[in-house]
């Protein structure tokens, strides 16, 4: 996440429209277009993930930034939760927790009141969530070696502040080093293991960076490792900000972001199936955070503006994402008339004209959830529900996938009550099987089969469009004819060969159906 440009002196590198949202949604479709499909399971999820959903909304402040912004003051509904950044190694210990390498926490309750400030959060009814690590500097994970030294850092924090939810932003060297991985990992499993034991929550969270095509290799390796080790994520917060080449030219950071977080969605699911633990779609969604960069981003060109703001909110709440941040309150107001370069990224503005608009009310609109009450959620193993869905031909509006039939490109069909289309010609590829990357599928998720849905009739043309199938008939490439009112072409020369077939069996059948689209064009052509 970005940092400060300037702290008490010292210099340090520049931290890091779309209108109505019915129109926004729209896309949601196309998007689901670009990405692979992973765990194709119920669209409504469990009933314990309906239950369990709590999202909630929380504004990054970057602590040790100058000027002081006051979250202790705020006023707006959306900005009493705050998540304080960040914790990381002093640059003389390596087990030291620092506010930005700046302040001890004895140093920050002395020089900068934070102690007092927090106090005061709560008196004002606000939550706090620590966040760990940044992009400038030393996550303790990475610098301190002695895993009982390490918890005992960690633990520091979290009692000095008395938070449940913390949150782990792992970026540069700290979301490569995979010894540091391994041993934070163990760490925190250790501390929250005990912590649950003891009748405390304990909620975390990763921070990740996203392209367009979701998490990257190292973020999905951090994943794992986290898993493995034994942690029980909260879920995982994805960056949707300073994209570069993977967004395309007219994409709108909204939509680009919708693209990162539909993608991420098939890998978080896909890492806790090969960490042995099956969630259905909707709890995966609820793993999932995103924050976006105010106004500019760091990338030259990448400005995230109120509209994208309110696109992103609405798309997150109609898929029911688990958290909501921006980086950062710091940040939430527009520059004033002496900072004369907006497109240079400011720490304490936006660099947008927002007028009195400020991001963290559209962002947060919706999210009525709280940290504190979210960190009670233990993730469960949700198998049991996705191996009891049961595709009912008569209320799915496309075919059931078999494993024996082969799919030409762009054909439909329905999987665990999910929408799946060809991207390429397909047999025996089971459509949910989970898959990192979009690349390794033939299959992508287009969406959930919808309460009351039917089979979709083929469309038909008038009798005498085209001669009725005759199964006595000899046809030749190309011929065209009607079976049941739906108009086939004939691959190669065939006779006796029944278009019924050519669903169970679209390669060994001469006959294709038209598409839909030629059979509209062929309507639109008739006579009234």
């Amino acid at each position: 996440m970005a940092e400060p440009a300037e702290i008490a002196g010292r210099v340090a590198p520049p931290r890091r429209r779309l209108s109505v949202v019915r129109v926004f949604l729209g896309i949601v479709l196309v998007v689901a277009l670009s990405t692979g499909g992973y765990l194709g399971v119920q669209w409504w999820g469990s009933a314990q993930a309906a239950e369990a959903y709590n999202p909630w909304f929380a504004g990054y402040v970057d602590v040790t930034a100058t000027p002081t912004y006051d979250f202790e003051a705020s006023t707006a509904q959306a900005g009493n939760d705050v998540v304080l950044s960040f914790i990381v190694a002093a640059t003389d210990d390596a087990c030291t927790p620092t506010w930005g390498t700046h302040y001890t926490l004895d140093e920050a309750s002395d020089e900068l009141d934070l102690d007092r400030r927090l106090a005061r959060v709560k008196q004002l009814g606000g939550q706090v969530v620590v966040s760990f690590g940044g992009l400038l500097n030393t996550e303790l994970g990475t610098s301190c070696t002695d895993k009982a030294a390490l918890v005992t850092a960690y633990a520091d924090v979290l009692d000095r502040y008395e938070v449940t939810t913390i949150d782990l932003d792992l970026e540069g060297d700290n979301l490569t080093d995979t010894a540091a991985a391994t041993r934070r990992a163990a760490a925190i499993a250790e501390l929250q293991t005990d912590r649950r034991a003891a009748g405390d929550d304990l909620a975390v969270w990763l921070t990740l960076p996203v392209a367009t095509s979701g998490l990257t290799e190292d973020g999905t390796t951090m994943v794992s490792a986290m898993l493995d080790g034994g942690v029980d994520l909260a879920g995982v917060n994805l960056m949707t900000m300073n994209y570069g080449s993977s967004r395309d030219a007219d994409e709108t950071m909204a939509e680009a972001s919708v693209r990162a977080v539909t993608a991420a969605h098939r890998q978080i699911g896909t890492l806790y199936s090969r960490a042995g633990t099956e969630l259905t779609a909707a709890t995966v969604w609820g793993k999932i955070g995103i924050t976006p960069m105010a106004g500019q981003n760091d990338v030259p060109g990448e400005v995230f503006g109120l509209d994208d703001a309110t696109a992103l909110n609405a798309f997150a709440r109609e898929q029911k994402i688990g958290r909501m941040s921006v980086w950062s309150l710091n940040r939430d107001i527009t520059c004033g008339s002496n900072y004369a370069d907006v497109t240079r990224v400011s720490d304490s503005c936006s660099g947008i004209d927002q007028g009195d608009t400020k991001f963290v009310d559209l962002l947060g609109e919706g999210f009525t959830g709280r940290p504190v009450e979210a960190a009670a959620t233990v993730t469960t193993d949700e198998a049991k529900q996705i191996e009891s869905v049961v595709d009912n031909p008569a209320t799915s509006p496309y075919p059931i996938w078999a494993e024996e039939s082969s799919y030409l490109e762009g054909t439909k069909v329905v999987w665990h009550r999910n929408v799946y289309q060809t991207k390429w010609w397909s047999r025996g590829d089971l459509p949910d099987n989970p898959v990192l990357n979009e690349w390794e599928t033939p299959w992508v998720l287009i969406g959930p089969v919808l309460p009351g849905e039917t089979p979709i009739p083929k469309p038909t043309l008038p009798a005498g469009t085209y001669p009725d199938w005759d199964g006595t008939a000899i046809y030749e490439k190309g011929d065209q004819i009607l079976f049941d009112g739906v108009p086939y072409e004939s691959k190669w020369w065939n006779q006796g060969e029944s278009p019924d077939a050519a669903a169970g069996n679209p390669d060994g059948s001469p006959w294709t159906a038209l598409s839909d689209a030629e059979v509209k064009k062929l309507l639109d052509a008739l006579p009234e």
